[in-house]
Formats: C-alpha cells, sequence, structure tokens
C-alpha cells in the first residue's frame, strides 16, 4: 500500500475521535450529545478499505447505504440545525441538522465570495470543466435545505464535480421531499480530511426521513472531491491538468441531469420545473430563470407545478 493510501486510511478511522471531538463543540443539548456519541460507536468500522477509490461514480455507498443515526436520534421531530467549530486549521467539521420547511431560506442566496475556504484557490480549466472554475464554495448544508449563506463553518473546497454531481442530486432530493411532505429529515454532512490536508478528500451525506421512518429518504454516501482530468495536491489545494486521463463518469438512463439551480422557471407559463425536465429545453431564454429557494415560496408568488416532473 503507498503512502498516500496509508496516510488516507488513517485519516478515515480518525474520522471517528473528529466526530466525537466535534460533538463538544455543536453545543448540542445533553440528549443529542449522547445520542451523537451512540454513533460513534456505531461508525467504528469505517475504513479506508470500505470506501472504494473513485472511479467514474461521483458518489459511493456507506454502510450498505444506511445512516448511522441513532435509534433516539430517528424518533426527533425537533427542528435544528449546528455546525462545529473550525479547528486549528480553520478546516471545517460535521454540518449536523434536523430539516423542516421552518429551516428553509425565505430570501434569495447572497454573495459568499469573500469566504476563503481552506486550500482554496481560483483555477480556470475551460477545456475540461463546463462551467470553467474548478473549485466552488461547497456548502455542507446546502442553502436550500438550512439559509445558511456565507457560513465559513458551513463552507469547504470543493470541486465542481463533487458539489453538482456528487452532492446536489442528495440536496436536491431531501429538498423536494420536504416541500412534499412538510416532514423532519435528519441530515448530516462530514468533510473527511487526511492529517493536516487542507482540502477535505470528499464528504459523508447522511440522510433519514423522520416521521416516515426513512421510507422518503434515507441513504448514506461519499462523495468523492476530485475533478476528471485534474491532478490535485490535497495538502495545499493546487491543481494541475493530470499527465493520466482519470476514470470518466459513468452516464447511464439513471443518471440524474445535474445542474446549480434547485429550480427552473417559466416566467412566461408561470411553471416550476425540475432542471432534468424535458420541458426546461423548450423555455425561451428571456422566460427561464434559475432559482434556489423552496418551492412552497414559489407557489405563494402564483407559480404551479410541472406536471410533467412533478407527477
Amino acid at each position: 500500500m503507498d503512502e498516500t493510501k496509508i496516510k488516507f486510511k488513517r485519516g478515515l478511522v480518525s474520522l471517528v475521535l473528529a466526530f466525537a471531538l466535534a460533538v463538544s463543540c455543536f453545543g448540542f443539548s445533553n440528549e443529542t450529545a449522547v445520542a451523537a456519541n451512540e454513533q460513534v460507536v456505531s461508525s467504528k468500522t469505517l475504513t479506508y478499505e470500505s470506501i472504494p477509490s473513485f472511479a467514474g461514480k461521483a458518489s459511493t455507498p456507506i454502510n450498505g447505504n444506511v445512516p448511522f443515526f441513532t435509534t433516539k436520534e430517528k424518533k426527533n421531530t425537533k427542528s435544528f440545525e449546528s455546525y462545529s467549530r473550525l479547528d486549528n486549521l480553520k478546516r471545517c467539521g460535521v454540518a449536523y441538522a434536523n430539516l423542516s420547511k421552518e429551516l428553509m431560506p425565505t430570501e434569495k442566496r447572497g454573495a459568499i465570495g469573500k469566504v476563503k475556504p481552506t486550500g482554496w484557490h481560483t483555477y480556470k480549466f475551460a477545456d475540461i470543466i463546463q462551467d470553467r472554475y474548478l473549485y466552488n464554495r461547497c456548502h455542507l448544508i446546502a442553502f436550500c435545505l438550512a439559509g445558511e449563506n456565507a457560513n465559513k463553518k458551513n463552507l469547504i473546497t470543493g470541486t465542481r464535480y463533487m458539489n453538482v454531481d456528487g452532492m446536489l442530486p442528495y440536496e436536491e432530493k431531501v429538498a423536494q421531499y420536504i416541500d412534499k411532505t412538510d416532514n423532519h429529515v435528519l441530515y448530516r454532512c462530514t468533510p473527511i480530511f487526511v492529517d493536516d490536508e487542507l482540502v477535505c478528500r470528499g464528504v459523508m451525506m447522511e440522510a433519514y426521513s423522520v416521521e416516515d421512518h426513512g421510507r422518503g429518504i434515507s441513504f448514506n454516501v461519499f462523495c468523492h472531491n476530485v475533478q476528471p482530468n485534474i491532478d490535485i495536491d490535497y495538502q495545499t489545494g493546487v491543481a494541475k491538468v493530470a499527465e493520466t486521463p482519470a476514470p470518466q463518469p459513468e452516464v447511464t438512463e439513471e443518471t440524474p441531469v445535474q445542474a446549480t439551480a434547485d429550480y427552473v422557471l417559466n416566467t412566461n407559463t408561470k411553471k416550476i420545473h425540475l432542471p432534468g425536465c424535458r420541458s426546461v429545453s423548450t423555455i425561451k431564454p428571456e422566460n427561464r430563470q434559475d432559482v434556489n429557494c423552496s418551492i412552497s415560496d414559489l407557489e405563494a408568488q402564483g407559480y404551479t407545478r410541472c406536471g410533467n416532473c412533478h407527477p
């Protein structure tokens, strides 16, 4: 096993200890802290070998796709959100919430450009990346889910590929579920750093819908912080075009169409579309508006759901 893999294994194993330390930083109630400590016991089997290397898929199931939440946590119907204090290297830790419409934003997202997460660099690879920029300021808990904007405890340096192809489909799924049901969703996003590296190797995303006991939402995935055909030095965030082409992302009939918006509006017909809806391609440019907000807010403005993508 090469030195990088050994270091990565050690970093993932130490995640359990890091999580335990992060609990003390959350400001949880005693009851929640006890539940979080119980969760640590259940996740001790998380090792480097349990997370396959990136091989063309933006996300990989963890623990059989079953989240590590405890029985006590799964019974909680009170909304909350909590973010770890930055560590001594100014890196983000675990972000944890019980999401609901109560936490969703009621205003448009503001600028976050002044936040410089650890390992941040501005790189453009116009011939390789669709929107040119390698790094995004990735929310651990998406703005559309909790309304957190320029929160330094909630923003990490992540590739466009991880942000859009890895995290976004799960964030959209949770947002749409809450909009439809008004239920709570336990949600935890854990950035996984190796040793003192400034850029995380990826994030573990867990979610569980409370009122229906996980029937609507239940997943546990690792989203790889990679960008095909780009080499990243995770110690510093420095990046360059790869000398050896990386495995290409898999595209199947089940692969969702990715976008950077929660919904696409047709301002002429007043319809709300999901980004992957086939009707989006027929919207005239002057009538199209990409938005990041709650669907209930859009309905309050007189918009209605498209019948094709909102059966």
